[in-house]
C-alpha cells in the first residue's frame, strides 16, 4: 500500500474513533441530565441498590420540596393596636378594663385594690349552681327560711314565694337579671344544704380560678366587712364564667319569664337591671354591650360587671364605688359607656 494511500486510512480510524466518542459522550450527558431531573440516585442501571447512595435533595443543598411543590408559610397572628383610654371624669373609684382576645388589661384604675363587691358576688353564687346543678329541669322548692332574712335586709328579689316550687334554671334567671336574693339562697341550700357550706364552694371555686383577692361571706353580697374582692378578680370570675354555655346564656338575657306556677300562673316577669338602666344595648361606637350584672350597696356604692364585643373583640369591664348621682341615672352605668365608647 502506498503512503498515501495508508494516511487515507488512518485518518478514517481517527474520525471513526472520534465520531464514536462523540457519540458515548452525548449519551452519557444525556443520562445525568435524566438522573438530576428525575432524583433517581437509589438504583444503578441494572436495578440494583446502591448503599450510601444520596438523594437529590442533598445535591441541590437540602431543599426538601418537590419542583413546584408550594412551601407552606407561618401563619402571622396580627398584634391588635395599642388602646389608649382615659380614665379624666370616671365616676368609679376603682375601674378595670380586660381585652379577652389576649387578656390584655387596656384601663386600670385601682383596679387590684380591695372592694366591696355587693351584687356582682352573684356571678359566683350562680356559676357554683351551675356547676353543682347540672339538671336545669330540677324542681327547687323555696321556703319561708330561704326568703324572710332577706327580705328583711332590704335585698332585691326575685318574687318567688314561700312554698313555691320553681326548676333550677328559673332561679338562675332570678340571681343574674333582677339581681334576686330569694333565688340565691334557694340555690344555696338546694346545692350545700345552708348558704354557710355554699359559701365554702363559692371561696373554693373563686382560689381555683386565681381570685387572690376576694373573700365571700354570703351568696347574695349584703355587706360584711369580710366580704371583698377586686375589679381584677371579678373580671377573673366573669371571664370563667362566660366559658359555661348556660352562664352565658342567662348573663347576656334581657328579659325572661319564668314557668307558671300556682303562685304565678303567668309566671314571673324577669327584667336584667343592667338593660333595664341602659334602654340600649348598643354603642355609640357600633359595639354592643352583651351582658351585665349590676351591685348597689351603702359601702360598694354602684357597681358593675359587664361584658361587650366591639369591631369583633370581646371586652370585660368591672367598675365599683361610683358615688349615687341626685340628678337621675347610674352613674356606674355612665362610666361603662363612657369607657366603651372609647375603644
Amino acid at each position: 500500500m502506498s503512503s498515501g494511500n495508508t494516511r487515507r486510512a488512518r485518518r478514517r480510524r481517527r474520525n471513526r474513533i472520534i465520531v464514536t466518542g462523540s457519540i458515548i459522550a452525548v449519551a452519557l450527558i444525556a443520562a445525568i441530565i435524566w438522573v438530576l431531573a428525575t432524583g433517581d440516585f437509589s438504583r444503578g442501571s441494572d436495578g440494583t441498590n446502591f448503599s450510601g447512595s444520596v438523594s437529590g435533595s442533598e445535591i441541590s443543598g437540602g431543599s426538601e420540596e418537590k419542583a413546584g411543590e408550594e412551601i407552606p408559610t407561618e401563619t402571622v397572628t396580627p398584634t391588635p393596636e395599642p388602646v389608649e383610654i382615659s380614665t379624666e371624669g370616671l365616676y368609679s373609684d376603682y375601674a378595670l378594663l380586660l381585652r379577652l382576645s389576649d387578656d390584655e388589661i387596656l384601663m386600670n384604675k385601682a383596679g387590684t385594690e380591695q372592694m366591696y363587691p355587693a351584687s356582682m358576688t352573684k356571678i359566683m353564687t350562680a356559676l357554683v349552681a351551675i356547676e353543682n346543678l347540672p339538671n336545669l329541669d330540677e324542681m327547687v322548692t323555696v321556703t319561708a327560711e330561704e326568703i324572710n332574712p332577706v327580705y328583711e335586709l332590704g335585698a332585691s328579689l326575685a318574687g318567688f314565694n314561700a312554698g313555691e316550687t320553681v326548676s333550677v334554671r328559673d332561679l338562675l334567671y332570678g340571681v343574674l337579671l333582677p339581681s334576686g336574693a330569694d333565688a340565691c339562697m334557694a340555690l344555696a341550700d338546694r346545692v350545700a344544704g345552708s348558704e354557710e357550706a355554699f359559701v365554702e364552694l363559692m371561696n373554693q371555686k373563686a382560689q381555683e380560678i386565681g381570685m387572690d383577692n376576694t373573700h365571700f361571706v354570703t351568696s347574695t353580697g349584703l355587706h360584711d366587712p369580710n366580704h371583698y374582692t377586686t375589679c381584677y378578680d371579678i373580671a377573673k370570675l366573669l371571664e370563667y364564667a362566660i366559658q359555661n354555655e348556660t352562664f352565658r346564656t342567662v348573663f347576656t338575657t334581657h328579659t325572661y319569664t319564668t314557668t307558671a306556677t300556682e303562685y304565678h300562673p303567668e309566671g314571673i316577669a324577669l327584667t336584667s337591671s343592667t338593660f333595664a338602666q341602659l334602654g340600649t344595648d348598643q354603642l355609640d361606637n357600633g359595639g354592643v354591650i352583651e351582658g351585665g350584672k349590676t351591685g348597689t350597696e351603702d359601702a360598694a356604692g354602684r357597681c358593675l360587671a359587664s361584658l361587650a364585643q366591639i369591631d369583633g373583640e370581646e371586652y370585660i369591664l368591672v367598675t365599683g364605688h361610683a358615688p349615687e348621682n341626685p340628678e337621675g341615672g347610674p352613674l356606674n352605668i355612665a362610666d361603662a359607656l363612657y369607657i366603651y365608647n372609647q375603644l
